[in-house]
């Protein structure tokens, strides 16, 4: 068992870390951020050491949005929204989509060229895939978009099948549950938009 744990520690912790933050996510809390950040950092190790260097690198990026995030959280500011009033949930900008979408398939196919040429990487189309698509989902997560739940069910349910194959169990069993709770996360955020943000 203490090899196990010895082995796996990482893993476990990181889960744990993991679930704090989808936890407190779903319920739209500002401290989602502090325990990202803390896991991202911890996920760096992990990723480098279980070959998956796309993941690893985009870890550097959350860092990087967990402080983005925390300081639009508290600081940032919407149409519409009142000098007192937090940040309001809101819908995705219609105008963004082709951009964002364009912008998400070229990093795509730069990390896949990446991975396939500098790395030894034996899972480069997912690994390049789910890194691609976090880019948008934690940078629509930090505007407080509700859209940002289906981004993250998209790239949870191919996470979740590439960290089984990567053999690291409790964080594919984490990304799992992941989509689940992003299930209800996005009706419950859709419940706390102001009726004007819901048409």
């Amino acid at each position: 068992m203490s090899d196990f744990l010895a082995e796996h520690w990482l893993d476990i912790t990181t889960t744990l870390l993991g679930l704090a933050y989808i936890l407190l996510e779903y319920k739209a809390s500002i401290w989602l951020w502090l325990i990202g950040f803390v896991m991202q950092a911890l996920d760096i190790i992990l990723y480098y050491d279980k070959g998956l260097y796309a993941d690893c690198g985009m870890e550097f990026y959350y860092i990087a949005m967990t402080v983005y995030g925390f300081t639009t959280w508290k600081w940032g500011h919407k149409h519409n929204q009142k000098n007192d009033e937090e940040l309001p949930i809101s819908h995705f900008k219609k105008s963004l989509i082709l951009p964002w979408t364009l912008a998400t398939l070229a990093i795509w196919g730069l990390i896949y060229w990446l991975l396939i040429t500098y790395t030894d990487s034996r899972v480069p189309l997912a690994d390049s895939f789910t890194t691609a698509l976090s880019f948008v989902g934690i940078w629509a997560l930090a505007r407080k978009y509700l859209e940002q739940w289906l981004v993250w069910i998209a790239v949870d349910i191919v996470t979740c099948l590439l960290y089984f194959y990567k053999d690291i169990p409790f964080k594919a069993s984490l990304y799992a549950l992941y989509v689940g709770i992003a299930v209800f996360g996005y009706v419950k955020w859709r419940k706390m938009m102001k009726p004007s943000e819901t048409l």
